[in-house]
C-alpha cells in the first residue's frame, strides 16, 4: 500500500486493503466462533497419532516441563504464570501407540465464566 500511487484510480483498490486489514485485524483480536455452539471457539491443533492427551490444571504446575520431556519439543517456561498462552502440541511413542501430547494453557476458578481464556481452553 504504501508503494502505490494515490489518485482516483487506485483509491478503491487501497479503499478495499485497509478494510480487509481491519477485518483480519478484528479476527486477531476477537476470533471467530466455531461450530462448537456458544461460547469461544478452542484451540485449533491438527489430530496426528492414534490418541491424544491434554494436560489441563492450574498455572505454573508444571505441564510444559512435563511435556518438554516427555515429548523432547521446546513449550517455553518461566516463573510468571500463564507462559504458555496457544496450544503446544507434541507426540510420544507407546508401546507402538503414536499419542499425541497437548500443553494447553493454565486454567484459573471462574473459567467457565470465561476468565482467564477459560471457555477457550475448556472447548
Amino acid at each position: 500500500m504504501a508503494k502505490t500511487q494515490k489518485n482516483k484510480a487506485t483509491s478503491g483498490h487501497l479503499g478495499l486493503l485497509k478494510a480487509r486489514l481491519a477485518k483480519l485485524k478484528r479476527e486477531l483480536i476477537e476470533p471467530k466462533g466455531g461450530g462448537g455452539g456458544a461460547g469461544e471457539g478452542g484451540f485449533d491443533v491438527a489430530k496426528t497419532g492414534d490418541a491424544r492427551v491434554g494436560f489441563v490444571g492450574f498455572p505454573s504446575v508444571g505441564k510444559s516441563t512435563l511435556l518438554s520431556n516427555l515429548a523432547g519439543v521446546y513449550s517455553e517456561v518461566a516463573a510468571y504464570e500463564f507462559t504458555t498462552l496457544t496450544t503446544v502440541p507434541g507426540c510420544i511413542r507407546y508401546k507402538g501407540a503414536k499419542i499425541q501430547l497437548l500443553d494447553l494453557p493454565g486454567i484459573i476458578e471462574g473459567a467457565k465464566d470465561g476468565k482467564g481464556r477459560g471457555k477457550q481452553v475448556i472447548a
